[in-house]
């Protein structure tokens, strides 16, 4: 990845709060517990999800920058929606939690000297060294995704109302 494709991927890392709320204004206050299939997350647990998973990848970022070569801490995203009981967990908060993990991180990538990108660290889900270039391509596609998941259950949640 060279400079201008990273630093578009960073500034769309930055910007993704922002468009996971426009994205939420959209979605009725009753559809936000509505799961499209048993296995499947609701908008609730998505948005508890995503500030787990921030809080995590703000962790993975500054390990990236300090510790390369180091080993990251895994997760079960699945069995931490389960165990934690992403549905009796706070929006407000998890939004903030989201919010500021997000904030911090996208500045602190920002301030960076470029030989940083070039770090990586052993994930212990991937065979190969995790870089920081994948690191940010997942972060940056991270909430897009999730917004994507959500328009489709309000989708599902309004077809299911009829």
């Amino acid at each position: 990845m060279d400079i201008k494709e990273r630093n578009e991927k960073i500034e769309l890392y930055g910007r993704g709060f922002d468009l996971l709320k426009a994205a939420l204004a959209q979605v009725p206050q009753e559809a936000m517990k509505f799961k499209p299939e048993p296995k499947e997350w609701s908008v609730h647990e998505i948005i508890i999800h995503l500030a787990d998973s921030e809080s995590n990848s703000a962790l993975r970022a500054r390990k990236l920058i300090v510790e390369p070569g180091g080993t990251l801490m895994g997760y079960d995203q699945d069995q931490w929606a389960i165990q934690l009981n992403y549905h009796e967990q706070s929006l407000e908060d998890a939004l903030e939690i989201l919010r500021l993990a997000r904030k911090s991180t996208y500045e602190l990538l920002k301030r960076q000297p470029d030989e940083v990108f070039t770090h990586s660290i052993v994930h212990p889900e991937m065979n190969e060294p995790y870089t920081f270039e994948k690191w940010i391509s997942i972060y940056s596609k991270h909430i897009p995704g999730h917004i994507e998941q959500i328009k489709n259950n309000v989708k599902l949640w309004k077809e299911n109302k009829k």
